[in-house]
């Protein structure tokens, strides 16, 4: 049997965050009327589009699954457990199954983790960003260092032992004093996983708006500096980069993000989920209404097409490109004998001109075959990532 994953998107938040361009709606967002009105009917939508699987199930054993939003530990208990009944009726799970949930403190509570543990989730990620709290309002987070504190410790006597944390970097006023305030309040916790992004302001945010906040941004040399620090502090405290931005320690790096960055084959349920399947790249619809309506009314397979806003076979072309600047993020790079499985062609005949170009100029190795970022082009990556895509 073929491996599969599963992203589940829940959208709901109790408010969005001031620098968030995701698609979740906050308690009292009146484009959808209020969490209250639609999230037992969002929820009936997902087991039911999961269920729609059925008939292409027996081809898939599930290897990861990822509940991620939006804040989905702001659901109500019992309703995480009747997401993953839909799946475990519907698909046969790996025994060694990685599932994990997105989680913000103030939303978890003893009887949630209890319940996650109870139907099966194994790992848990913490959104932090900072142990500032000052950095935290800013952001528009609804909680703080200690609530931060106080989920952990939850998480931890519930009994997962795979926990992430994320953190952010380059904050309006945050200084590399700040940062390495944030990263060694995180390392004290010992989680097994962190990842550390780079704040990017995005456009139709209330951030994005806010001139007096984008004047306190770090500048270049600072952000740097920031990004500098968590490869040394975070090397020395046991853990492994893995990839451009996440840190493991032996053994718990983040499956599901890897089927991603390996162009494996996974489904996303839920509002705006994307999909790779059967070759072909899709999205669901964006529209909370127009999903809840047409898995609540139909729920088969074929009705899927309804609520699906992007549909397209993939090229050998844009695979190629893909696979490139997908596991070129990875520090274990790209093996050019698989590649070469993969496509039938080699990759010194498609990339060979860009790829020795950047060996030259110490931005990339080849490591008898293993092509992969230098450190040097690590710093540089979006640059250098940009050249592996074909005319």
């Amino acid at each position: 049997m073929k491996k599969l994953s599963i992203y589940i998107h829940i959208p709901f938040c109790i408010r969005k965050c001031n620098y968030c361009d995701f698609l979740s709606f906050g308690v009292g967002d009146k484009c959808i009327e209020g969490i209250g009105v639609y999230r037992k009917r969002y929820i009936d939508a997902l087991c039911a589009e999961i269920k729609s699987y059925k008939i292409v199930s027996e081809e898939y054993r599930i290897a990861t699954i990822f509940i991620g939003g939006g804040t989905p530990s702001i659901l109500m208990s019992g309703e995480l457990s009747r997401i993953m009944v839909a799946v475990r009726e519907t698909f046969r799970l790996d025994k060694d199954i990685e599932v994990t949930i997105e989680t913000n403190p103030g939303t978890i509570t003893e009887e949630k983790a209890r319940e996650y543990i109870g139907c099966g989730i194994n790992r848990i990620s913490i959104g932090l960003q900072s142990a500032n709290d000052e950095e935290l309002a800013m952001l528009g987070r609804v909680h703080n260092y200690d609530q931060f504190l106080a989920a952990f410790n939850i998480a931890r006597e519930a009994g997962f032992r795979n926990i992430n944390i994320d953190i952010m970097a380059a904050l309006p006023g945050q200084s590399v004093h700040s940062y390495l305030d944030t990263l060694e309040k995180v390392l004290k916790c010992r989680p097994e996983h962190i990842s550390s992004y780079s704040l990017i302001v995005e456009e139709d945010t209330p951030l994005a708006s806010n001139e007096a906040l984008l004047a306190l941004l770090p500048d270049e040399e600072e952000e740097r500096k920031m990004y500098d620090a968590t490869d040394k502090v975070l090397s020395l405290a046991g853990y492994q980069r893995y990839e451009i931005s996440n840190y493991a320690k032996p053994g718990f790096e983040c499956e599901h993000n890897k089927v991603y960055w390996t162009l494996g084959e996974y489904i996303g349920i839920g509002i705006g989920a994307a999909s790779f399947f059967k070759g072909r790249r899709f999205s669901n619809t964006k529209d909370i209404r127009k999903y809840v309506q047409v898995f609540a009314e139909h729920g088969e397979y074929e009705r899927i097409e309804e609520i699906r806003n992007i549909d397209e076979e993939l090229t050998a072309d844009r695979l190629m490109e893909e696979y490139m600047f997908l596991g070129l993020r990875m520090t274990e790079g790209v093996s050019a004998a698989q590649f070469n499985e993969h496509f039938g062609h080699s990759i010194y005949d498609i990339y060979g001109r860009v790829i020795e170009k950047y060996v030259k100029s110490g931005y990339l190795i080849n490591d008898g075959g293993i092509i992969k970022l230098s450190k040097r082009g690590i710093d540089v990556s979006n640059r250098i990532l940009a050249d592996f895509l074909l005319d």
